[in-house]
């Protein structure tokens, strides 16, 4: 049986299961009493990490939950296809399959061979953690115009691998490697 776990004692990017399903905490506050016999509060921001919800809800200190059986594996990005995007496992070199839905908009960051870990829950593949930072090549830009500095546009528009456009300095060309934030989707820096 897995362990139990009081609310108090969640923190932030913590996992833990809440009416059945497995959630992941994005923020924690906790709301100490003013007055005597008032109730430590702990309002926690998380993620329903079955249909990808958000949203705020605030417990008892001592409110129980369940460790999910949750088991978080390295894996290879390999394709994408009608059926979802494919991964390989880096241990048993099985392939695990996310639909398109799971993914959303983080599938603009998958890149042959990107390493993510990949959550699975009761045995099944559920969701992605991307790196910090992940390395795309640019394939389409706008050459940077002499002059366009002092209007304070010191970036411009470039369409990179995978169709996700960013905002990138004027040095940067066509062909290129560039990394990306995968939470913020900014630039990063050259490779």
């Amino acid at each position: 049986m897995a362990s139990l776990i009081e609310a108090i004692e969640i923190k932030r990017k913590m996992f833990f299961e809440y009416e059945g399903a497995p959630y992941h905490c994005l923020d924690v506050d906790v709301s100490k009493p003013t007055a005597r016999g008032g109730q430590t509060l702990v309002r926690l921001k998380m993620r329903n990490l079955l249909t990808r919800a958000v949203f705020d809800k605030t417990f008892k200190a001592g409110d129980k939950f369940q460790e999910p059986d949750l088991v978080v594996i390295s894996a290879a990005f390999l394709y994408a296809d009608g059926d979802g995007c494919h991964f390989m496992d880096q241990d048993t070199f099985e392939t695990l399959t996310l639909r398109p839905d799971v993914l959303g908009d983080d599938r603009l960051l998958l890149a042959d061979n990107v390493l993510v870990q990949i959550q699975k829950y009761n045995g099944n593949p559920i969701g992605a953690q991307f790196p910090t930072i992940v390395e795309l090549r640019v394939t389409r830009s706008d050459p940077g115009v002499r002059g366009d500095t002092a209007s304070g546009g010191v970036t411009k528009l470039a369409t990179l691998e995978t169709g996700l456009e960013i905002r990138v300095p004027l040095f940067i060309k066509e062909g290129e490697k560039v990394k990306v934030h995968s939470e913020t989707r900014d630039f990063a820096g050259r490779v």
